[in-house]
């Protein structure tokens, strides 16, 4: 089975429009897309009770960041200042870019 491509990628800038942590912007830090779920920098933080272990020697209560729907986010333009819906659309020379669909400016760089 193929894996769904999506139009939002590592770092980039997504504003979320749906959900508890709605209006909020941050840092893509990974996306999943078997799952079409994403993690955003410091958003969507959960609390999770955890064992001592090797990777967290204290244990206790750890906060970190849950993963949200992509379908809950959109991309932000840099110059639009604003949530935007995406296009794609091939260069010149030869090259796929993104594109925000509000004012045409490139979003890849």
């Amino acid at each position: 089975m193929q894996l769904a491509k999506y139009k939002i990628k590592k770092n980039d800038q997504v504003m979320i429009v749906k959900g508890r942590e709605q209006g909020k912007t941050g840092r893509v830090m990974k996306v999943v897309p078997d799952k079409a779920c994403i993690l955003i920098e410091k958003l969507n933080m959960v609390k999770r009770h955890t064992k001592p272990s090797a990777q967290y020697k204290q244990g206790g209560i750890i906060e970190k960041e849950a993963p949200i729907a992509i379908a809950n986010v959109m991309l932000i333009c840099d110059k639009c200042k604003g949530p935007v819906r995406t296009g794609r659309k091939i260069l010149d020379d030869g090259k796929k870019v993104r594109y925000c669909k509000k004012c045409g400016e490139v979003l890849d760089k």
